[in-house]
């Protein structure tokens, strides 16, 4: 990442970094974490739409750990029944009343939700569907879509590979995300372009007798925000019915953030499994697959799901709180006011500068794309130059924007952004892609260097 700036100091960060090493891989429990032996951030603590640094660097947050903070940090109604759930004390191994109360919720809110089962992660959740898709259908295959992201377990972590899309003529050979996932997977399913239903139909046709499931993001979570078109959704809800094939839904960013239904809501269409994790709770850990009670109803009946920590009481407190939060305050409504005056406010000052862009996805969870055109497939997006949105990203996160610095991943809303937070973002966006302008002319950008321990 190119920073020129440096208007922060990072010296605490640094100095950890150097400690964490030695008994983390990377310093760090993820990878996405690590972005450098001099960048890697460690967070002091977070409040509302802000987060404070070891070095007591102020940032305003659009990633929200990823989506989940939609209320904010330690946001105190989540927090005080967080901390009433923890009374109810840690795990049993058997349930509690609050499964129940958080099941109802989700109902209410989710049409397609007939039943629900918890589990602890959005992976956790989406592997506990395609596993309960199988053994309803008794077939062991599957369609994903390029630019999906479905969490990191070996059945999903396949991508286009790309460098074998420069030939449009073909389909880019499909690779592994990393080393570690064993070759034989790739026997087990199809991945077919986004947003092209002839496509996904040309492979039902041919193969839908050995197919379980279709999964599927209603918006690319991992890639711009790109959204479905509403005809290309509703012709996926058609052909899985058509060729006796399941939809799964992966609402696993989606859910609860875009609409108190989510995206199944937004498009009108309802699936037969989905997925929801990160906006239930607030950034507790908790997820949930739910789904048509034929379906569902597996679980326990030749279908295996469990997990130590699934349910666990402070999440499930933390969740029956926020979902009635989205449900019956304002909450979503001034997510995608705030959103939409950002991308307003935004327009602005790359119109009056002569730079193409083009906004993705849902107000809440949007992605920023300097091209006049919006990307509608992962190809656009890959064969496209993003070399001013990663020298912008780089200028905002020191100026105290913490944006995701991979153009990849949407810019997060959370109930907690407010005018204060817009102005400056505003502010710093204009001086950060006047940097960004000045520095491009100048042609010191390496156009190859990305943030490190992120691909591109």
């Amino acid at each position: 990442m190119s920073i020129k700036v440096q208007r922060r100091k990072l010296d605490k960060s640094r100095a950890h970094f150097k400690e964490a090493v030695k008994h983390l891989p990377l310093g760090v429990s993820s990878n996405f974490r690590f972005w450098g032996e001099d960048e890697t951030v460690f967070v002091k603590h977070g409040k509302g739409a802000r987060l404070w640094d070891l070095d007591g660097n102020e940032y305003i947050d659009y990633r929200l750990g990823y989506g989940p903070a939609i209320l904010g940090h330690c946001h105190p109604e989540v927090d005080a029944a967080a901390r009433e759930g923890q009374h109810v004390g840690t795990v049993f191994a058997l349930g509690t009343e609050k499964e129940v109360t958080v099941a109802k919720l989700i109902k209410e809110m989710m049409p397609a939700a007939e039943l629900v089962r918890f589990s602890n992660s959005g992976t956790e959740a989406v592997m506990a569907a395609l596993r309960l898709a199988r053994g309803y259908t008794g077939k062991d295959n599957y369609v994903t879509f390029e630019g999906s992201y479905h969490g990191l377990f070996d059945a999903s972590m396949w991508t286009a590979d790309p460098e074998d899309m420069k030939d449009q003529s073909k389909d880019p050979k499909v690779i592994p995300y990393g080393q570690g996932i064993p070759q034989l997977v790739r026997n087990l399913f199809w991945q077919v372009p986004y947003n092209d239903a002839q496509r996904l139909e040309d492979v039902l046709k041919k193969h839908s007798d050995s197919i379980a499931a279709v999964l599927i993001e209603p918006i690319l979570g991992n890639c711009c925000g790109i959204p479905s078109k509403p005809e290309f959704i509703k012709a996926v809800r058609a052909l899985c019915t058509k060729y006796g094939v399941l939809m799964i839904v992966d609402e696993v960013k989606t859910g609860f953030r875009v609409g108190r239904g989510g995206a199944q809501a937004l498009y009108g269409i309802e699936a037969d499994i989905f997925t929801v994790a990160k906006a239930v709770a607030n950034g507790y850990p908790i997820s949930a697959i739910g789904g048509k009670e034929e379906i569902m109803r597996k679980y326990g009946k030749g279908v295996a799901h469990g997990g130590t920590y699934t349910a666990q009481a402070m999440s499930l407190a933390a969740a029956e709180k926020t979902l009635t939060i989205l449900k019956d305050t304002d909450a979503l409504e001034v997510i995608a006011n705030y959103g939409k005056a950002m991308q307003e406010g935004m327009h602005k000052v790359l119109t009056k500068r002569g730079i193409p862009h083009s906004f993705t996805g849902h107000h809440s969870m949007s992605g920023l794309f300097f091209s006049a055109e919006a990307p509608t497939t992962y190809r656009n997006w890959k064969l496209s130059d993003y070399t001013f949105y990663d020298t912008m990203a780089g200028y905002l996160i020191d100026m105290g924007v913490m944006c995701e610095p991979d153009s990849r991943e949407p810019w997060f809303i959370s109930s907690a952004h407010d005018a204060k937070c817009l102005e400056e973002t505003l502010t710093k966006f204009e001086e950060a892609v006047d940097l960004t302008l000045d520095e491009l002319a100048r042609g010191r950008h390496d156009e190859n260097k990305l943030m490190p321990g992120i691909s591109g």
